[in-house]
């Protein structure tokens, strides 16, 4: 059982199926509004909903346990504090965030979006600094919803939804989702092959007002890639440049307030994959190989001794989730296929496949349609074939 209230372990245990609230009320025979009122906190569950809920989860009775009034120290069916709302449901979104990460946003996109609609009716009825609370939590699950939605392939929803996080975000009285939002907006014109407006945007998001180093680093990013994608390699290395500075600045742990993980945002490995996109594939591949064979994650070794070791102890770690890591596999296994190292990337690729397969994300899907586009220009046997076959069916069908 995961911790928390009844109320956040209800929604919990439902993110971790990928229920929606309507299907989590049907199978315990209630109405929606129960589940809402009973995740959010606004009400405590009586024994029969309690034990209801509990069956449609074969929860073998901890959690009717824990709508114990006893426990709660308020009587049931009272209405309670809405304050735990923002607690309990910030646990919420990092465990969806880890979900996501690992399986896909098929698995969380119904319990962030019905989970918005609870904070949304919370933070309509709440005052004051609880107000502002509950607004800038929706605003988080709704900038999630938004990258969910792109994970998904749908970028118009994805935009819809950023859009809703920075008006959300402003009922909370937190300006820096707007930069944030264009370190968004960056990535989705950079997967719709639009590098002018992707640099546009980073731009933007560098000068907004609001920008923290975090946001800088991200908009730093993003516009690397879009000026490696345009072949301007002057560009890129001045914008790879601010990344590292601006990533110096947030290295040794802090999270940031919006946005991907910092540990995701090596800069050896953003560096090889804006050298991939420039076509230099012999220093990409060498790139990837320090990063990846270092902690075990490559399937090929370096081509030459790691000149990075000493570097690397300032650096964030490697990303361990499985849509990054299957992200930067698929980006070294095409550097490997444009050195003419078929057999080992296609070797990578075997591996990535599953994950690829699980996850089905839209962004890593197009990675792979540029491993399959780079591999085909290779002579390959049979089975190479079919591996590169097998990829393209996934990346395009």
């Amino acid at each position: 059982m995961p911790p928390g209230d009844f109320g956040v372990v209800l929604a919990t245990l439902r993110a971790r199926r990928g229920w929606s609230v309507r299907e989590l009320a049907r199978r315990a025979n209630v109405s929606d509004g129960q589940i809402c009122n009973l995740e959010s906190g606004l009400r405590n569950p009586t024994p029969a909903v309690a034990a209801a809920c509990d069956a449609a989860f074969g929860a073998g009775g901890e959690l009717a346990e824990l709508a114990a009034p006893r426990r709660r120290g308020v009587p049931t069916e009272e209405v309670v504090e809405t304050g735990p709302v923002v607690t309990g449901y910030e646990r919420v979104l990092r465990e969806l965030k880890d979900i996501g990460r690992s399986t896909g946003p098929g698995f969380v996109t119904a319990s962030l979006k019905s989970i918005t609609r609870i904070l949304t009716d919370a933070g309509s009825l709440a005052v004051g600094e609880e107000r502002a609370e509950i607004w800038l939590l929706a605003s988080k699950f709704a900038e999630y919803t938004g990258w969910m939605a792109q994970e998904a392939g749908n970028p118009a929803e994805a935009l819809r939804w950023t859009n809703t996080a920075v008006r959300w975000g402003a009922r909370g009285g937190d300006e820096t989702v707007a930069a944030y939002a264009l370190v968004r907006k960056a990535f989705i014109a950079q997967h719709r092959g639009d590098s002018g407006a992707a640099i546009g945007f980073a731009d933007q998001a560098a000068a907004h007002p609001a920008a923290d180093p975090v946001i800088r680093a991200q908009a730093a990013r993003r516009a690397a890639q879009a000026h490696a994608r345009r072949g301007d390699a002057e560009a890129c290395g001045e914008a790879l440049a601010r990344f590292r500075s601006h990533t110096a600045e947030v290295v040794g742990g802090r999270t940031p307030h919006w946005g991907p993980r910092v540990e995701n945002g090596n800069p050896r490995l953003i560096e090889a994959s804006c050298m991939l996109s420039l076509c230099r594939f012999e220093l990409a591949a060498d790139l990837f190989a320090a990063e990846l064979c270092a902690v075990g994650l490559s399937a090929s070794e370096p081509s030459a001794a790691d000149p990075f070791a000493a570097e690397r102890a300032l650096l964030p770690a490697v990303p361990t989730d499985s849509n990054s890591r299957a992200r930067f596999a698929v980006r070294q296994a095409t550097a490997l296929a444009g050195v003419g190292r078929l057999d080992d990337a296609c070797r990578i690729i075997e591996a990535t496949l599953p994950v690829i397969r699980r996850i089905d994300s839209a962004t890593v899907r197009a990675e792979l349609g540029a491993f399959v586009e780079q591999a085909r220009t290779r002579r390959a046997g049979p089975a190479r074939h079919a591996l590169i076959d097998a990829s393209a069916a996934l990346a395009f069908g």
